[in-house]
């Protein structure tokens, strides 16, 4: 049986009854441009999240990563995301022919802050732009043309606590599944382990840039 919660929130104001005020640096902080800070943040980010959601409000949240620097900063209010092969499901670009909406968080390693960015998305199969963001001579097939409406700074605060560039201090991974033994039981293919082990292994090596 789901969970009931008992207690549920409704209004702000029932959240600020809780934890109230906030610090005015925190409001405005808030950008509707990529300034010099946020790009150079941007420029040595090798992994992103990008979120997006249709239009009945079912979200996707997608990694994306590449050496740093992969989002390319085309002005100051546009950025262009390439697209990588993956699993061809195109969530993200569902979400974005439905809604147009985006939001990205731009990691970098070894640095407790991200920077957020939130905006509007286009796919684009603009010859030029996706040919910049070639690598290994491979171009992407489309690019993610992302219009800036709102760029900051993030505290640290929720990398601290996670330690997530503290691998000695990690959880082990003993006893955690494989992706392909995920797979063999959610996806029920019937592909043997191995078959799925094998395909996974060529992907792993062999199609990070090749479709």
């Amino acid at each position: 049986m789901s969970y009931k919660p008992e207690t549920v929130l409704t209004t702000m104001a029932e959240v600020r009854a809780v934890i109230d005020g906030i610090h005015k640096a925190q409001q405005l902080k808030v950008l509707d441009h990529i300034d010099t800070y946020c790009r150079v943040w941007i420029e040595r980010s090798p992994f992103i999240v990008m979120s997006t959601v249709d239009t009945r409000g079912n979200l996707d949240a997608s990694p994306k990563g590449d050496p740093a620097g992969f989002v390319k900063i085309v002005d100051q209010k546009t950025l262009a995301i390439p697209d990588r092969p993956g699993n061809h499901r195109f969530d993200s670009f569902q979400n974005i022919l439905q809604t147009g909406r985006i939001g990205l968080v731009f990691m970098v390693p070894n640095r407790n802050e991200v920077v957020r960015v939130n905006g509007s998305a286009q796919i684009v199969r603009d010859t030029a732009l996706r040919e910049s963001m070639a690598i290994k001579g491979r171009v992407p097939a489309f690019a993610i043309v992302v219009n800036v409406e709102e760029a900051f700074y993030h505290c640290g605060k929720a990398i601290i606590r996670s330690k997530l560039w503290s691998p000695d201090e990690a959880a082990t991974v003993d006893g955690l599944p494989t992706y392909g033994e995920a797979l063999f039981a959610q996806a029920k293919s019937g592909l043997s382990h191995e078959e799925i082990a094998a395909r996974l292994k060529h992907n792993d090596e062999n199609r990070l840039y090749d479709e």
